[in-house]
């Protein structure tokens, strides 16, 4: 990617270091919310409840918040940055305005207002605070154990988070709240689904605007749609558990997540992203 001249978001709450003793207990709604948010699919419920048994206090110094000086915390807050202007500009033309996330970076582990989250949980997306958690050791993984290495495919990370804060700023969030208990589980997981699949379409929205601003090197699409793949629901399982069972899927599909993002990657359109209105994703 090319960000030399993409200004930085001051968005950026930088914990690393700090413990896991910033931030708030479970939320209402905070486990439901974390299931369709946590990137790999890792079902954290069992990490969530540890936040119920437990209170461990780690360092309560107030987390520095703007642009950190690593190359990696460079990168992370442009790439937020980028995001940040494009979808202001997409809701501004709606007559919106949008309202940016804050990026938290941690290490190992994290208080947020869903709950505790780690790093084998991969990135999330809390509702409660409207903030993106990612611990970066999660790009060594995108690399070494996914096989999908390149500053595009860690970009596309973000911006798939950022994609639940548009559904969480639009009210689309509240489908799979609102489905809990009422529908069955194969159901529910199809929710779950549609909700990670229009967020991988939101992020190919972005992949549009930021090609368009030149900020796209040769291969770079080529990169977030390895990730895309890497990170299936049917590619995941087969590794970990030697067979794939469709109806367990709550991200989609290898095939699923990289055909929407190329739908938002084309179009640039968000109109193009409504996978609950779509008869077969």
């Amino acid at each position: 990617m090319e960000l030399g001249d993409q200004r930085s978001s001051g968005n950026v709450e930088d914990r690393r270091g700090m413990g896991i003793g910033v931030g708030g207990g479970l939320g209402i709604g905070g486990v439901v919310i974390a299931l369709i948010a946590a990137f790999l699919g890792v079902d954290p419920t069992p990490i969530l409840n540890t936040v119920q048994e437990s209170r461990t206090q780690g360092d309560t110094r107030e987390a520095p918040r703007g642009a950190p000086a690593d190359t990696m915390g460079q990168f992370v807050s442009k790439v937020l940055g980028s995001t940040e202007d494009v979808w202001g500009q997409i809701f501004k033309q709606s007559g919106g305005t949008y309202t940016p996330p804050t990026l938290v970076l941690y290490s190992g582990a994290v208080r947020s207002a869903c709950g505790l989250g780690q790093s084998a949980m991969g990135p999330f997306y809390c509702p409660n605070d409207q903030k993106v958690y990612i611990d970066l050791a999660f790009y060594d993984d995108l690399k070494t154990r996914f096989h999908a290495p390149g500053d595009f495919a860690e970009a596309y990370v973000i911006a798939h988070e950022v994609g639940h804060h548009v559904q969480n700023l639009t009210g689309i969030f509240g489908k799979l709240e609102s489905s809990r208990g009422r529908v069955s589980k194969s159901e529910y997981n199809q929710t779950s689904v549609r909700m990670e699949l229009q967020a991988d379409c939101y992020a190919g929205v972005w992949g549009h605007y930021a090609a368009v601003k030149n900020q796209l090197d040769p291969g770079d699409v080529e990169e977030a749609l390895t990730a895309a793949t890497a990170i299936g629901d049917d590619r995941l399982q087969q590794q970990t558990q030697g067979r794939v069972v469709p109806d367990s899927f709550t991200h989609g599909s290898s095939a699923q997540r990289v055909r929407w993002f190329k739908r938002g990657m084309d179009s640039g359109r968000v109109a193009n992203c409504d996978t609950f209105a779509a008869s077969s994703l």
